[in-house]
């Protein structure tokens, strides 16, 4: 057992010397954490001698996320909730006095402040400000030292607020630039294994309700990418708002990821398909068979194949390397659009019912057709972003190599 955990351990450890990894970000935060706890308990115990000096660490620790900006906005939120209880107890302890009735009021007052939407998740710490203020009121003598021991509440708050969105904004600030690109690389990898199943089967005709129903489940589970994924670029834009590192000449790059906001928006359709394609193949008739059924199929094999291209370059996306990549995929779209065209036309040039719906031929033909459609769109987005990016670089001339 004890060998087990130090090779996890040291397993974990090695993870976490990847800068983009989970277990980088997870180190990263706990290091700014600490740092900003310390930072936060020395000046509330050290230096103002305060006689609650938690607040300020706890504080710190609250608010410090994954983006600067995040952390600017539960600060703000946690601050106004705070005060929030702060004043709510003050207002209605010095009318009532610390009494019963009063806590009654003061919780009634608090948790309703706490359910406004603007607060968020930092809601229910107006009725947790406000128990504490009740606690510290009730233990002063003077209305005097009531007042100074309750400003010292928020005071504390807010200086482990600042502290902890100021050691997130210039220790390591966070930039997901890659956590969004593996998020990507994840859904297509995923999407282009899948077709790499599927179009082998198809060309030999070599598949069964079994196989097609696994096929449809994979296509379902990747369902779950898709949110992921759109949680990762959320992030990597979000971490552009307030971050100083991208004053630096090398981050001026990085814009505001509308290429791959389209590319994930492209991709999650092209999961939709995909799983409505093998739905089709999880229900196709035993019976169907003969020289022209196996034609058409090998014809869908070869545009799924030529899709699967696609999304494995998909799977290999780099804001650096836009360029090239953008060319190599134009140019994968032009071969399966080729074909597709011979698809449709071999499709059209057999005497298959594809106008029948009981029948799986036309709606195969249709499923393919808009996988092909969602794949151009997608290359097409990431040559319009690359395009405007060379535009707005004084290169409007200039060839993609």
């Amino acid at each position: 057992m004890p060998q087990d955990m130090g090779k996890r351990v040291r397993e974990w450890w090695g993870r976490a010397r990847n800068p983009g990894g989970h277990e980088r970000q997870v180190l990263e935060l706990i290091v700014k954490s600490t740092l900003a706890a310390s930072l936060s308990w020395y000046v509330a115990h050290d230096l103002l001698v305060a006689r609650t000096p938690a607040f300020a660490p706890f504080s710190a620790v609250l608010i410090m996320q994954v983006t600067v900006y995040q952390s600017l906005l539960q600060a703000l939120r946690y601050l106004t909730a705070v005060c929030a209880g702060v004043f709510v107890q003050a207002g209605l302890g010095f009318l009532a006095g610390p009494e019963l009735f009063t806590f009654v009021l003061v919780a009634l007052i608090a948790l309703t402040i706490g359910r406004w939407r603007h607060l968020g998740e930092q809601g229910t710490q107006v009725a947790t400000a406000a128990f504490f203020a009740f606690s510290t009121y009730s233990a002063s003598t003077g209305n005097l030292q009531r007042v100074e021991q309750l400003g010292q509440i928020i005071l504390l708050v807010a200086i482990g607020c600042g502290i902890g969105v100021g050691v997130n904004l210039f220790l390591w600030p966070p930039t997901r630039y890659r956590g969004a690109e593996a998020g990507i690389h994840a859904l297509a990898r995923a999407l282009s294994d899948l077709l790499a199943d599927i179009h082998p089967a198809l060309r030999a005709h070599d598949f069964d309700p079994e196989s097609a129903g696994q096929w449809r489940q994979r296509a379902a589970d990747i369902t779950s990418l898709v949110g992921q994924t759109r949680s990762a670029l959320h992030t990597a834009i979000e971490s552009r708002y307030y971050n100083p590192r991208l004053l630096l000449p090398h981050r001026s790059r990085h814009r505001d990821f509308y290429g791959y906001r389209e590319l994930v928006g492209a991709l999650e359709r092209v999961t939709h398909q995909l799983g409505s394609l093998t739905r089709t193949l999880h229900h196709w008739p035993r019976g169907e068979d003969g020289d022209e059924c196996r034609g058409f199929l090998r014809d869908c094999a070869d545009l799924l194949e030529a899709l699967g291209e696609i999304t494995r370059q998909f799977g290999e996306v780099e804001e650096a390397q836009l360029p090239r990549q953008a060319r190599r995929l134009c140019d994968a779209a032009e071969r399966a659009q080729e074909k597709h065209s011979r698809l449709v036309g071999h499709a059209r040039d057999t005497s298959l019912p594809l106008g029948d719906p009981s029948r799986p031929y036309g709606v195969l033909l249709v499923e393919a057709t808009r996988l092909m459609d969602e794949a151009r769109y997608s290359c097409d987005t990431l040559w319009h972003t690359v395009d405007e990016t060379r535009q707005s670089a004084g290169a409007c001339d200039e060839r993609v190599p």
